[in-house]
């Protein structure tokens, strides 16, 4: 063999084994998750899988305590948040607490062990508002976490400083870049799958609410307008939800039409809601703590550590693969009676009260949201009782917009508020039968967009 033909050899053998170190090795398992012909197949790696579950055990419960007693509030002083749980039932949720969160520290992580009262710890004061954190994720935010629900643990898992947060980026230094703004590009970072995305898919959607949907409606660009960086951040996006949960794309989407949510799974809609609640997290508990955290514990543009979807699901489609060790612990389960609710937003604080009516119940949304508050959903109660007590009756749901703005994202928004309101129904008993589901309706131009009246729900008993 010439020297020629030996050297091409070489080099041939050298390209595939290059190209194969980019695949991974048989056996690869798939889970249809659809019907077939629309690409709705998820593909796992067993031995990938295999290394997960370790990290994706629950603790195991203590023994529940007794609720007799006095109150903890009447024993201990400074106790704002779990006063109303007995001595015991306390002490409990302490040691669970510091198995979740600093088995190794112990209570001093948190506590001044020479006077629990003293809220010099910035660890105990951040704690605090964790646990109210923790309690509206699993009284408000059942359309993503459902009946599972989360503890410290799930985010924790034992250590001190939950393994997976964001920081904002630093800012592009503006000499060397003259020509244009980089937008995070062409520096591969892991939180797009070392690709030449925008690398912050953070900050525009699970900080601020930045429009996520960037495929039109139609075949033309009518009435639908995204930009090529804004596709391009919601491809980054779409990349950390994907590592975050260990799935593809087609756990959500239907590959035949991505934007179609009829043909979508139902997981899409759990996503949609999660999102949100992330973005809630971040800036209604996570950033308001930004001046009790030390510059130590900051970003390096000082602003405080945020959660994004790794922080709870770490590689898996569920956290914990979906073990339900919320209900082990009630007292995380709602935040107490008369408990302080957390920072409103001025839209919340100016929203009208609910109609409440035994056949007609009307509720209103916060600009840009489709989470139904607990003020909101209360508007229910005579409807429910009314189908309670006719069986035969339907509840008829229609979404309403503003005609001011872009019609297929007020749709939408309409259409997911909609499904707020459905599934608040259908977790008070009503039969999802009885359920019907009208098109979003349209109100009168709204120049200000802020004009609560076209930003509701009407739910009609018929």
């Amino acid at each position: 063999m010439s020297a020629l033909s030996r050297f091409l050899s070489f080099a041939a053998a050298l390209a595939a084994s290059l190209l194969l170190s980019a695949c991974e090795r048989p056996p690869i398992d798939s889970v249809q998750t659809g019907y077939r012909g629309t690409g709705m197949v998820q593909v796992y790696n067993p031995r990938t899988v295999a290394d997960q579950i370790p990290a994706n055990q629950p603790l195991a419960a203590q023994p529940a305590a007794s609720p007799e007693g006095p109150r903890a509030k009447d024993v201990y002083k400074n106790l704002q948040v779990l006063g109303d749980l007995s001595v015991g039932e306390l002490t409990r949720h302490m040691a669970a607490i510091t198995a979740w969160v600093s088995p190794k520290e112990g209570c001093a992580y948190c506590h001044n062990l020479t006077n629990l009262a003293d809220d010099s710890k910035y660890t105990k004061v951040v704690a605090r508002r964790m646990v109210q954190m923790t309690q509206n994720i699993n009284s408000k935010w059942k359309t993503h976490v459902a009946g599972t629900g989360v503890t410290c643990y799930t985010c924790h898992r034992g250590e001190p400083v939950p393994q997976q947060l964001w920081f904002g980026p630093v800012a592009q230094p503006e000499a060397p870049y003259f020509i244009g703004n980089r937008n995070g590009q062409n520096a591969p970072a892991r939180t797009v799958g070392l690709a030449s995305l925008p690398n912050d898919p953070f900050t525009p959607y699970l900080k601020k609410t930045s429009d996520i949907r960037i495929a039109g409606p139609t075949a033309l660009p009518t009435g639908h307008e995204a930009s090529i960086q804004q596709t391009e951040g919601t491809y980054g996006l779409m990349i950390h939800m994907s590592n975050s949960l260990g799935v593809n794309c087609t756990y959500c989407h239907n590959t035949r039409s991505f934007g179609n949510w009829d043909e979508s799974s139902p997981q899409r809609t759990t996503a949609w809601h999660g999102l949100r609640m992330v973005g809630e997290i971040n800036n209604n508990y996570l950033e308001p703590l930004t001046s009790t955290f030390p510059a130590t514990r900051r970003g390096p543009t000082g602003d405080v550590a945020k959660a994004n979807c790794a922080t709870c699901h770490q590689g898996a489609y569920k956290p914990l693969y979906g073990a339900a060790m919320a209900k082990d612990h009630p007292e995380l389960l709602a935040p107490a009676a008369g408990a302080a609710p957390p920072a409103a937003s001025a839209a919340t604080a100016t929203l009208p009260a609910p109609v409440a009516e035994a056949l007609r119940s009307v509720l209103y949304f916060d600009v840009g949201s489709a989470a139904l508050a607990q003020s909101q959903s209360t508007g229910m109660s005579k409807v429910i009782a009314s189908l309670a007590a006719t069986p035969g009756a339907k509840a008829t749901i229609s979404g309403y917009h503003s005609a001011a703005g872009t019609l297929a994202q007020n749709q939408e928004l309409a259409k997911q508020r909609a499904f707020s309101v459905r599934d608040a129904l259908l977790a008070a008993g009503v039969a999802e039968s009885r359920v019907v589901l009208s098109k979003p309706q349209q109100t009168e131009a709204n120049v200000s967009g802020e004009d609560p009246s076209a930003r509701r729900v009407e739910v009609t008993v018929k």
